[in-house]
C-alpha cells in the first residue's frame, strides 16, 4: 500500500524523493513546524505509517495510541531523549535517528563556543554594535589562552572523540569520563571528581538520561577550578542552569558557551543576565550539508521499514528483536 508519511516540520532538501511513492505530509517551505495538536490529527490519519519528528516533538504513549497500525518514528537528531523508547517498543513502532552525519558540524561548532567562551567574543561584538568602543586599551575583555591547556570531555562519543581529535591542534591535554576507550584519540579516562577538577575547560557530549539530569550541578561546578570554562552542545538538561547563573554571577567560572537550554526555546532569565556567557540558538549540526543528510537519513529509516527492512539507524531493535520482531 501507498503509506502517509507525517512531517512536522519542512526539512532540507527533498527527502521525499526517497519515499518509493509514499506520500509526504508536512510544512511547506517556510511554514513554522506544526504544533503538537496538528502533526497529531495527521498522524491519526487510517493511513499513517511513518512520523518524521524533531527533538522538541514528546513523542509519548499517548502521541503513539492515536494510530495503531503506525510502524516508525525517524529522530531528527541522535538523541532520542524526546522519544518513549518503551512505549514505542511495546507497540513494535521502530525508532531511528541520525548518527554520524552531523558529528563533524558539531565537533566544529563546539570549538567555536569554546574558542568565543575563551576569548569573549560575544561580549566584544555587543560592545561594537552598541557604539561603545573607545579603543584598543592593555586590558579591554581579557580572556584564556587555549592553547596548552587541558580540556575535559563528558561523553566520549563521536562527537567527543571528533572535539578531542581537534584539541590536538591545539596542543591540548585531553581528559574524559564517560564513554568508549579511546583507541586513536589522545585522551585520558579519570573519575568526574578529577575530570571536573583538572580541566580548564569541560565540554559536554553524553546523551540526557535519568543518570546524567542535572549532573552538572551547583557542587559539580563549585569542584571546577576558578577561571574554568563550560561548553556544551549536547542536551539543556544535563546542566542546572540557575547554578551555571550563579556561578558565573559569583565570578568562579571564567567563562560558559551554551548551544543548548532545558526549555528549548524559552531560556532562563538567570541565564540572559549572567556574565561571561556565549548563547547559541542550537546551531551545532547548523550546515547545509550535515542537516540535509539528516533529512535523507530519516527518510531512508522509513523507507526501509516500510519495505519491511531493518534500518541501519536503528535504536531500539534489540528491544524489537526480543519481541520477536524480524525484519
Amino acid at each position: 500500500m501507498v503509506a502517509r508519511v507525517v512531517a512536522t516540520t519542512h526539512l532540507p532538501g527533498d527527502p521525499a524523493r526517497l519515499l518509493d511513492g509514499h506520500t509526504w505530509i508536512g510544512p511547506a517551505a517556510g511554514e513554522d513546524a506544526w504544533p503538537r495538536a496538528r502533526w497529531l490529527s495527521e498522524l491519526a490519519h487510517p493511513e499513517t505509517r511513518a512520523l518524521v519528528c524533531l527533538l522538541s516533538d514528546h513523542i509519548d504513549g499517548a502521541a503513539l495510541d492515536t494510530n495503531p497500525a503506525l510502524r516508525v518514528v525517524a529522530n531528527y537528531a541522535v538523541g532520542v531523549d524526546n522519544v518513549d523508547l518503551t512505549a514505542a517498543t511495546a507497540r513494535d513502532v521502530a525508532v531511528a535517528n541520525t548518527p554520524d552525519v552531523l558529528v563533524e558540524a558539531s565537533a566544529d561548532f563546539t570549538f567555536a563556543l569554546l574558542l568565543a567562551a575563551a576569548r569573549r567574543l560575544g561580549e566584544g561584538e555587543r560592545l561594537v554594535r552598541a557604539g561603545a568602543w573607545r579603543g584598543w586599551t592593555p586590558d579591554l575583555l581579557l580572556g584564556a589562552e587555549v592553547g596548552g591547556r587541558t580540556l575535559g570531555i563528558l561523553g566520549l562519543g563521536r562527537i567527543g572523540r571528533a572535539v578531542a581529535r581537534r584539541a590536538r591542534g591545539f596542543g591540548m591535554t585531553v581528559l574524559y569520563t564517560r564513554g568508549a576507550p579511546p583507541g586513536d584519540v589522545a585522551a585520558t579516562e579519570v573519575p568526574l571528581t578529577e575530570l571536573l577538577a583538572g580541566s580548564d575547560f569541560l565540554s559536554i557530549h553524553c546523551p540526557l538520561t535519568p543518570a546524567t539530569r542535572g549532573l552538572v550541578d551547583a557542587r559539580a561546578l563549585a569542584a571546577r577550578k576558578p577561571g574554568a570554562i563550560l561548553v556544551t552542545t549536547a542536551r539543556g538538561a544535563i546542566v542546572d542552569e540557575g547554578a551555571l547563573a550563579d556561578a558565573l554571577g559569583r565570578g568562579h567560572l571564567g567563562g560558559a558557551g551554551l548551544d543548548v537550554f532545558t526549555d528549548e526555546p524559552q531560556i532562563d532569565p538567570r541565564l540572559l543576565a549572567a556574565p561571561r556567557l556565549v548563547l547559541a540558538p542550537h546551531l551545532g549540526s547548523a550546515t547545509t550539508s550535515a542537516r540535509t543528510r539528516m533529512a535523507e537519513l530519516c527518510v531512508t529509516a522509513v523507507r526501509d521499514v516500510l519495505s519491511g527492512r531493518r534500518p541501519a539507524n536503528l535504536v531500539n531493535g534489540d528491544a524489537l528483536a526480543a519481541r520477536g520482531r524480524a525484519w
